[in-house]
């Protein structure tokens, strides 16, 4: 029942801002507003993160846990997209620029430093004065509820992205090749489930999302490893969606995952051109709908 619960919390924000439409003016503030969301997750994350007993004893575990579940993610993602790009191409349209590439990987760096600040602060503060758990989860669902809103809002219907079908092939074999991920992860690592390894490989980048929806599930540990995995996955797409682009394009726009429409998405134009664009929007909002479908689902398994 818990389970069903947090599936409704997560999900029903997304239809119910998909069915409000507001004029152009309003959306720049939704876009602070959402900024300003995406950093106190973070900084919630950081905060439950400070929770873990012994947790510098525990950050080698961590770091360790998230490069080699990070790796194996990109390894399918590019092996199994790549193939696809070869087998059915998609045009090329111009080469990239590197203004928003140097401008995003410093937001990264910011998110970044604001977990770290979450700890921080979880670390000087009593457990009496923490936020509640829950705050989190509320701050995730406003943050869901202005995703879709913003998607109605720039003319984004729900028909259009659905029906958009290199978007959705993309979206199919990416998710394929990090369920594969997630496989191989749970093999390697004895005290990994095979669903608990499917969960985490179902981030698809939306850390905050994912480090949440994790943590609930198997504690601030895991939660944590999905976090940084997700933060990682950022990373790469900002340094080398422009270099992919030029021979890979769907590949290039799997690697950004879920935010692929919208926080890599100047990046995926300015390197892919505009006929790239549609592709990103109907992938990564396809990838949004599964990411949180996928972690309740295979967490409580």
């Amino acid at each position: 029942m818990d389970s069903l619960k947090t599936l409704i919390l997560v999900l029903t924000p997304m239809f119910i801002g998909f069915c409000v439409k507001l004029p152009q003016s309003y959306l720049k503030i939704l876009d602070k507003i959402l900024n300003l969301l995406v950093y106190t997750i973070l900084l919630l994350i950081g905060i439950g993160l400070a929770r873990i007993d012994n947790l510098f004893a525990q950050l080698n575990h961590i770091a360790g846990y998230s490069i080699l579940l990070f790796i194996l993610t990109i390894a399918c993602n590019l092996f199994i997209l790549g193939l696809f790009d070869k087998i059915h191409p998609f045009e090329y349209v111009k080469k990239s620029t590197t203004k928003s590439h140097k401008i995003g990987i410093l937001g990264s760096l910011k998110q970044l430093a604001t977990a770290c600040l979450g700890i921080i602060i979880g670390q000087l503060l009593p457990t009496s004065m923490h936020p509640p758990e829950s705050t989190g989860t509320y701050a995730l669902m406003l943050l869901i509820l202005i995703v879709g809103i913003q998607l109605r809002s720039n003319g984004i219907p729900l028909q259009q992205v659905l029906l958009n079908k290199r978007g959705l092939h993309t979206a199919l074999w990416f998710i394929l090749s990090c369920l594969l991920a997630g496989s191989i992860f749970a093999l390697i690592l004895p005290d990994v489930s095979l669903t608990q390894g499917l969960a985490l490989s179902s981030g698809y980048g939306w850390y905050s999302l994912s480090g949440i929806i994790m943590t609930q599930a198997y504690g601030a540990t895991w939660g944590s490893v999905a976090l940084l995995n997700d933060l990682m996955r950022e990373f790469f797409a900002l340094a080398f969606i422009p270099l992919i682009m030029k021979r890979y394009q769907s590949t290039a726009v799997g690697v950004g995952g879920a935010t692929s429409m919208d926080f890599t998405l100047p990046i995926i134009q300015q390197s892919g051109g505009l006929m790239i664009v549609p592709v990103a929007i109907s992938f990564g909002f396809i990838v949004n709908l599964a990411a949180p479908f996928l972690m309740l689902i295979f967490s409580t398994l």
